[in-house]
């Protein structure tokens, strides 16, 4: 996926990235057809009434839970939990990020970012596998179902990679855009960034602080305060929101 091999490339480059692995593609490919998962989704996808949630909502609850209850294989397993042990030290289970990376993620005519799930702060061997089989069933959420439909795509060629990736406990945390997202202007950078994890802004659930940037000087040329009333922090094992 798009977000997997970039991220590969500024680690090569020098960038200060989080440590981390993908889960490709193949691995999830692999993972449908060893369970036969195939035939069974294009059965269910083939009873979908795509103009009705209800219709919509059970197929996607279906699908999901035929992912989710599938077997991964020991070869994939070991690889995942071997990758997932150099990331710690010698006693400690690391806490990581498993982020979706689609095959299809950024388009020049269709966009599928933010469509399937993310799990932070998870620990330990066998909730990293379960997680990974959450975030390969998300791509059967009834919203994407919906929306490979309308954009004529076939739901079974759609791969998907997970990147797994240490956890920075972030005071602060945004996105950022190197050039405009909506004027397309090369000279500035967009910065949009709210208090704790990044999820609520990913999800659209928090207004961000909104910066732009002259590239030349780093100059702030505009920049837009919001009043933010909750955060996403970890709070002992959980992620939870806090009221601000």
């Amino acid at each position: 996926g798009g977000k997997g091999a970039n991220l590969g490339e500024m680690i090569n480059a020098g960038f200060p990235v989080p440590n981390g692995f993908v889960v490709t593609s193949h691995a999830y490919y692999h993972f449908i057809q060893e369970n036969k998962l195939d035939i069974k989704i294009k059965h269910l996808l083939s009873t979908t009434n795509f103009d009705h949630s209800k219709s919509l909502d059970q197929v996607s609850l279906l699908i999901k839970k035929l992912v989710k209850t599938g077997t991964m294989s020991d070869e994939l397993m070991k690889a995942i939990v071997s990758s997932y042990n150099t990331l710690g030290g010698i006693l400690e289970y690391p806490l990581v990020a498993v982020r979706s990376s689609a095959t299809a993620e950024d388009l020049a005519n269709a966009s599928f970012a933010g469509q399937q799930e993310t799990y932070l702060n998870v620990k330990g061997d066998a909730v990293l596998l379960e997680k990974i089989k959450e975030g390969w069933a998300s791509l059967f959420d009834a919203r994407a179902i919906f929306y490979r439909h309308e954009q004529h795509f076939d739901h079974i060629k759609i791969g998907i990679a997970l990147v797994v990736q240490k956890m920075v406990e972030s005071e602060k945390s945004g996105v950022m855009f190197t050039l405009d997202p909506v004027t397309n202007d090369k000279s500035k950078i967009v910065i949009e960034a709210i208090y704790g994890l990044g999820e609520l802004i990913v999800q659209g659930e928090e207004n961000p602080d909104h910066y732009e940037v002259k590239k030349s000087d780093f100059s702030i040329l505009n920049k837009k305060s919001s009043q933010q009333n909750k955060m996403l922090k970890k709070v002992g094992a959980e992620n939870k929101e806090v009221q601000l």
